[in-house]
């Protein structure tokens, strides 16, 4: 086999959460995730898959739980329009941050950046942490 012509997909990211149903909720009703599957394997495993508008990635939230809720920090989604996608987050009730984009000496600033440098910061009801990305167009 060809090692340089294998593909290295990734496909699903674990995101620990306290209560599954209550995060089920937010990533389909105020993220706007495809629930993909939800899976009750028996009594106290149950396994649910959810992807972004438009991602080949997926995220995995289920019980039991073996890394603490709360600790996946900085997971990232890419969008076109920034302002759009923040604004469809906030009309869905989601606590999202203004715009900001990052200065040279790598603090924070209010207000949109140049190329790639365009971000917004949300956490789900267990506070892990996600940032929207503006792509440029």
């Amino acid at each position: 086999m060809d090692r340089s012509a294998m593909e290295w997909k990734l496909e699903v990211v674990p995101v620990p959460v306290a209560d599954v149903e209550r995060a089920k909720r937010f990533y389909t009703e105020q993220a706007g995730f495809h629930a993909d599957h939800d899976t009750q394997v028996n009594a106290t495993v149950r396994i649910v898959q959810l992807t972004p508008p438009g991602s080949a990635c997926s995220i995995v939230i289920g019980a039991p739980v073996s890394t603490p809720p709360g600790v996946v920090q900085g997971l990232q989604l890419v969008v076109r329009d920034i302002a759009a996608a923040r604004a469809q987050l906030v009309e869905r009730g989601v606590e999202v941050s203004g715009i900001q984009h990052y200065e040279k000496d790598g603090t924070l600033a209010d207000g949109p950046g140049g190329r790639w440098n365009s971000f917004a910061f949300f956490s789900d009801p267990d506070g892990n942490g996600w940032v929207l990305q503006e792509s440029p167009t």
